[in-house]
Order: C-alpha cells, then structure tokens, then sequence
C-alpha cells in the first residue's frame, strides 16, 4: 500500500470531528463514538500527493501550470497550520520537526504501550504561535479522553 514511502495527507477538520470536540464542553450530549477520520489517505485514495504529481509533471514537462494550482483555495488548502506524523519507534525516544509554513506547528507523536512520546515545535519568530501552550492543551484533551475511556464500559468480548 506504501510502496516506495508514499504518504498523504489526513484532513480530520469535518463536521463529524467538530461535533465529538464540542461533546466534550456539553455533557448532555452523547460523545460519538464511531471513528471520525476519513481513510482516504491510508489506503491511496486521498488528492493531495496525485496533484503534487501533476504539478511536477507539468514543470518538468515545461507545460503551463493548470489553473488550479493558481488558485487562491488551493494555496489555502496547502498552508497547514498543523503538520502531524506519527515516528514509530519501539524504543523510549522523543523525535521532532518543524513546521512546515510560518506560523505554524510541528507535532510529532509516538504512542508506547503505557504511554505517547509527542514533541511540538513552533517558530519563535511567530506571536500567534506558542509550542508549549499547544502541548499543554494537548495534554489536557488526552486526560479528557482517558477520563472519558476510564468511564466506557469495556466490552464483554
């Protein structure tokens, strides 16, 4: 499925996800269980790596840039704010990178059996953006989670 290292991009901003985060502000509502992430990206289906392909294609080529890529939406779909990957590894480290645009973060995460090794980083340079309040707020949303799972009948299966 990875065939050569090919990844792609997990856009979990949806409706599904906004909703499971506000559960957790108002207690009378159910908190979804079901899983909101799209797949797309983790079986090859998702856009962002195929355009990058045809835009080199087109450079290389030396053909016109197709429209799209002019396109002030798709500069805006592609400055992410948070850039996330997961750096497997079975010993006890902490790895980080940086962010990819300015003004935003680089959160890198690697869950162990008892516990995540996450690291967050951000530009000094930026006033909007501050890693260590970002990995506080972190913290706190996989507290609330683990309150929230501590609470959830395990299965009888």
């Amino acid at each position: 499925m990875f065939r050569l290292g090919r990844t792609d991009t997990i856009r979990s901003a949806s409706n599904a996800s906004a909703s499971f985060v506000k559960s957790f502000d108002d207690p009378s509502k159910q908190v979804c269980s079901r899983a909101v992430t799209k797949r797309a990206a983790i079986s090859g289906q998702a856009i962002d790596r195929h355009l990058l392909g045809l835009k080199l294609q087109a450079a290389e080529e030396k053909l016109s840039v197709p429209a799209i890529f002019r396109d002030p939406a798709y500069a805006k779909a592609l400055h992410y704010h948070l850039s996330t990957s997961q750096v497997p590894s079975k010993t006890d480290c902490v790895m980080c990178f940086g962010p990819v645009v300015p003004d935003g973060y680089g959160f890198c995460y690697n869950p162990m059996e008892d516990h995540i090794n996450f690291a967050v980083s951000s530009f000094n340079s930026c006033k909007e953006t501050d890693a260590g309040d970002l990995a506080g707020a972190v913290e706190e949303a996989l507290l609330d989670l683990r309150r929230l799972l501590e609470q959830t009948p395990r299965s009888k299966l």
